[in-house]
């Protein structure tokens, strides 16, 4: 039976250039989360929850529109940069 790793894709900025990119580990964390591993999947790429939930606001609120959807979806949305770039300056410096 084949794992799930076997279907990931690489990372084109890191085979070709070397450096990770601001998703590297996401594909990763992803399939440790589905293994039931949430400790691991936070390590590996520390967005993993902050997307999650702005994606689920998002699909919530594409069908039912709720008070302040938008200004919890920029909020959301700003805080995953931050994670984001800030992990990106934290694993390449």
């Amino acid at each position: 039976m084949q794992a799930i790793e076997d279907y990931m894709l690489p990372c084109l900025n890191k085979k070709l250039f070397g450096v990770e990119c601001m998703g590297c580990g996401m594909q990763r964390s992803v399939s440790l989360l589905l293994q039931g591993h949430f400790t691991e999947a936070f390590h590996m790429y520390p967005a993993i929850y902050t997307l999650i939930l702005l994606f689920g606001i998002i699909a919530y609120n594409s069908f039912k529109d709720f008070k302040n959807a938008n200004k919890i979806i920029l909020t959301l949305a700003i805080l995953n940069a931050i994670i984001i770039i800030g992990n990106f300056l934290i694993k390449t410096l």
